[in-house]
Parts: structure tokens; sequence; C-alpha cells
């Protein structure tokens, strides 16, 4: 109706002669100045700056879209009080409308399309057609947040970078993590999960490296049946609860552990409690995890106070037994 109203022939509309006015001041003619007064003197100046800038969303051609923007910019220099959010944001809609129409990209969407559809349509769809730099360019302009724009395509094009078979794992795995380095919302751990379902075990290993939280690392690794190592992050983590549930996970083929025999085993033949985990190294207190040690395995705690000639709490089990 926009571009009815100002591009229809002889229209009288607020739009077409703020148009006119704008072509007419290019030209240095005082006919600029009588289309300005007729509008003003109607009242109708803002209802012509509003009419441009909608018109100019449904326009493909470039040319005409500054033609109409630049009419409602000269129309804003009139007007004491009108809001500049609606032609800032028909100027960046345009840009990346233009953007997309490009015959190299080919989506010629037009203005009420992009509306209904919402920006994140859009960016999906850039990146189904692997279209990442492009994707990445439209969210820094609109300046999205991180975790809806950027982090979400690197993410995208980091799982598809993983299913590429013509380079080894250290190279795709480094190529990843030099692009997304610290870039807050990626999560390693979902890349590293799309590389084992591609049957590249290693390459998730080498990506989960790069996974700073160790709840994430832990129940792949033991998904991937790479028990020693989940234990390790574990114990890394200093995190007691997941040490215990990894513990706990590791299968039933060496006792309840799976990595070895029963700690209280091991204690009461002399030995030491990190021996018990083919090797992966624990620190002393290992075995103090409140609910397993306190609710399920007090001989074994016991049996390590006892070793370790720590007879306060030696004392205190008894104490509570009693």
């Amino acid at each position: 109706e926009a571009s009815q109203e100002i591009f229809r022939i002889a229209s009288m509309a607020p739009g077409a002669l703020l148009l006119e006015a704008q072509k007419e001041y290019e030209k240095e003619s005082q006919k600029a100045d009588e289309y300005l007064r007729e509008i003003r003197e109607q009242q109708l100046l803002p209802e012509a700056v509003g009419q441009c800038i909608e018109a100019a969303g449904y326009e493909h051609e470039p040319d005409t879209q500054k033609s109409l923007l630049r009419a409602a910019s000269f129309g804003k220099c009139f007007l004491d009080k009108f809001p500049p959010e609606g032609f800032v944001r028909m100027c960046q809609d345009l840009r990346v409308l233009n953007a997309i129409r490009d015959y190299q990209i080919g989506i010629p969407l037009t203005f009420t399309q992009y509306k209904q559809l919402t920006i994140e349509v859009l960016l999906d769809r850039l990146v189904l057609r692997r279209l990442y730099p492009l994707a990445i360019r439209v969210c820094e302009f609109l300046r999205l947040p991180e975790i809806q724009g950027v982090s979400r395509i690197l993410a995208h094009w980091a799982c598809y970078k993983v299913q590429q078979k013509d380079k080894s794992d250290e190279e795709v795995a480094q190529a990843i993590n030099q692009k997304l380095g610290d870039t807050a919302g990626i999560s390693y751990s979902d890349i590293a999960t799309r590389a084992d379902d591609c049957g590249r075990a290693e390459l998730a290993i080498k990506l989960l490296e790069y996974e700073p939280r160790s709840g994430e690392q832990v129940p792949l690794l033991l998904k991937m049946k790479r028990s020693k190592l989940a234990l390790g992050k574990a114990i890394e983590s200093g995190d007691t609860d997941l040490g215990e549930g990894t513990a706990g996970m590791g299968g039933s083929s060496g006792g309840f552990w799976g990595l070895g025999e029963h700690p209280g085993n091991a204690l009461r033949s002399g030995g030491a409690p990190w021996e018990c985990f083919g090797g992966v190294p624990l620190p002393p207190n290992i075995w103090e995890f409140p609910q397993f040690c306190r609710h399920q395995e007090r001989e074994t705690l016991k049996d390590l106070y006892n070793q370790d000639d720590n007879h306060q709490e030696l004392g205190n089990l008894h104490v509570q037994a009693g």
C-alpha cells in the first residue's frame, strides 16, 4: 500500500510529495520548499516519513531503496521528535536482504517473508547451505548475542568440519580450536560427540582436551568405553561426586569398580588405594566421598584410616557405629 501511494501516477500522498521534495532539493530547486510546505501545512510530515521508510522495504532495487530512504532522512530533519529506531532497523534489514538476494547466494526473500521467518530461520538456512562466513557477518552486523548468533554458527561449522575425511585428526582438531577458541556458548563435547558418531574416536578425544568442563568430558569418555581416561579427568577436576560416579560406572568386567579389584581388598592386602585403578594416580582422600564411603563402604573407610594412623577419624567412626 505504501508503494502504491508513493508511485501511483499523479499521486498527492504525503510520501509521494516528500520523495519529490527530496529530488528537487538535490537539484537545488525552490520547488522542494513548496512541496515541503504543503506537507507540513497538513501536518502529515511524520506520515510521509513513515511511508517512505515502509515503501523502501518492499523495493528490490537498491537504487530505489536508497532514494526512498534519502527522502525519509530529508523529512526527519524537519521533525523535532521522530523516533529513529524504525529508520535504522529498515536500513539494517535491507542490507541483510540485499546480501542474500545476491546471485551468488540466491535467496530472493521479500521483506514480508523475511519478517515472517525471523532472522534465526534465515541464519539456519545459510548454515544448511554452508554459507558460514555470510551468516557470521550477518550476526555481527545485527549485533546478535553470541549464543544465538556467532557461537551457534561456529558450532555448526565445527560439526561439519569433523565429517571431512581428507584431513588428519590432529589437523581438524587444531583448525577447530583455532577458529573457536574460548567462544562463549561453544560446547566441545557436542562437537566431540558428532566426531564419535562419525567413527572418529581419536578426534573426539582430542577435541575433549579443549573442553574446560570435566562434567562434559567424562560422560562421553565413558560412552566411548575409555574408562581409565574418564576416571583421570574426573580426578583432575577435583569433583568428588564426579569421581565417585566414574568409578561406579566403569563396567562389570573388573568387579564393581570396573577398573580393578575392590579398594577394600587392596587395603587389606597392604596395597594403596590408588593401585586399584590400573595405574591412575588418585589423591589419598579419594575414598572420602560422603555419599559412598560413609553410607556404603564404612569398612573401607575404617581400613584407610587405620592404614594412615588417623586415630581421631577412626574413633569417630566407631562412636557413630556404636
